[in-house]
């Protein structure tokens, strides 16, 4: 028997005037029925349960769901069989698997065909159901908004195709406009990559600014070596994202260096990089990136994993990662319990030369890491008050609470200078902005 709990919406839904999310739980227990909407009750969120996959079957055929719950074990049709239903005829509800059992086939069959958010083991801690179901709902949030968008884009591009074949005279400014348009959605989406990137980071532990520092040092060293631009960008969203196979791993793994793990630990951390591959498996525009994500732990003598790839095997964007991701996990007490200097760090990469590390990306690595070739980038520190439209951000703009909000290369307009005086008034003026000086390159 089915029930819906109607809850009021949040502080925020209700500011927006939005309807809350609606979250549908399915197990065969009622007592875990109750349980879970006991659990979901503080946020807000409106509450459809089901106690078979056939009766959430027919809910979701008669009511709008955002997100589902599923136990693995239910009779007649388990969880992975729900979740891969769901996944063909309701591909952006988010899907989540709660299971008892430690069934391994269950986990990666609900993986490979119901394409699932998370799964989470009974008993559940609230905090960490809340906090993912959370995360679920925002991530659903960035899918329509993206959608949004690429609709939007599809409709002006159409609009500027009319415009040219009726205007002839006007071909050349509406391709000027059209490359602009062009641009801003290239940094749109690095923009959303780095916002994705910063919800990984918010894991905290070694994930916590890690992917930033190696992406942007990855894609100097990737420049460097005359990498083309497709390419360069490539291996700079996969080192945002090259730790997300650690989002599923324990808190205790996250804060403890990968020479103090025991058996099954290191187990679970050697298959990171192939969860990271997976999870981007279901994105249309990332199998180059999701390639670099699996191949950043191989080595250049062939010891590494997760299939023992050696020499130009290894894509070049993944031998660069692995020099980067190493050298920063070596100075933040990653791989051992030491924390190491620039100069240590360096030294070890160097020891690595031919063996673990490709010899030519060691080479130019060393070459752009030297401190006395460290070039200094003109840029000029303001407050919000001294901002001027087309000013054009030379650094990330980042929320104290480290979110990011602009990123660099971003071109100021009047309205956006606003917003930003608007939000540092807020924080009683504490924001500074790193701007390139006029009429630097």
């Amino acid at each position: 028997m089915s029930a819906v709990t109607d809850l009021p919406p949040s502080p925020a839904d209700a500011a927006s005037g939005a309807m809350p999310y609606t979250v549908l739980c399915v197990d065969d227990e009622p007592n875990i029925l109750s349980a879970l909407r006991r659990s979901l009750r503080p946020e807000g969120w409106r509450v459809l349960t089901a106690d078979s996959g056939a009766e959430a079957l027919q809910v979701l055929q008669a009511d709008r769901v955002d997100l589902v719950i599923s136990d693995m074990r239910m009779p007649e049709m388990n969880g992975a069989q729900l979740l891969a239903s769901v996944n063909e005829h309701w591909p952006q509800c988010v899907r989540l698997l709660l299971t008892g059992h430690a069934d391994a086939d269950a986990a990666v069959a609900a993986i490979n065909h119901g394409r699932i958010f998370r799964y989470l083991s009974k008993p559940w801690d609230d905090g960490e159901l809340r906090a993912t179901v959370r995360q679920g709902l925002q991530f659903l949030a960035l899918e329509r908004e993206r959608a949004r968008l690429e609709a939007l884009t599809a409709r002006q591009n159409a609009e500027l195709r009319e415009a040219n074949e009726r205007l002839e005279q006007r071909v050349a400014e509406r391709t000027q406009a059209l490359a602009r348009a062009n641009e801003a959605l290239k940094r749109q989406y690095l923009t959303g990559i780095k916002v994705f990137s910063g919800l990984i980071e918010m894991r905290g532990g070694r994930l916590a600014g890690h992917g930033r520092r190696v992406a942007e040092l990855a894609r100097k060293l990737a420049q460097t070596m005359a990498r083309p631009e497709e390419e360069v960008q490539q291996v700079f969203v996969a080192a945002l994202l090259h730790d997300i196979g650690l989002i599923g791993l324990p808190d205790a793994l996250l804060t403890k260096p990968v020479a103090r793990y025991d058996a099954q630990e290191s187990a679970q951390y050697l298959r990171h990089a192939e969860l990271g591959e997976q999870a981007l498996m279901p994105l249309e525009d990332m199998p180059p990136v999701a390639a670099l994500i699996r191949a950043h732990h191989e080595r250049f003598d062939g010891q590494g994993y997760p299939d023992g790839l050696s020499g130009e095997a290894v894509p070049v964007g993944a031998r660069i990662l692995a020099v980067v991701d190493a050298f920063d996990e070596l100075q933040h007490g990653h791989l051992v319990d030491a924390h190491m200097s620039m100069q240590e760090a360096r030294t070890m990469i160097r020891h690595g030369r031919g063996s673990q590390f490709d010899p030519e990306v060691v080479d130019v690595f060393l070459h752009i890491t030297e401190p006395e070739r460290a070039r200094h980038q003109p840029e000029v520190a303001l407050g919000s008050g001294q901002l001027e439209p087309d000013m054009v951000l030379a650094r990330d703009l980042v929320s104290p609470t480290g979110t990011l909000m602009l990123s660099a290369g971003h071109v100021l307009s009047a309205a956006l200078i606003q917003r930003i005086r608007n939000f540092d008034a807020k924080l009683g003026g504490k924001l500074v902005i790193h701007v390139k000086p006029r009429g630097a390159a």
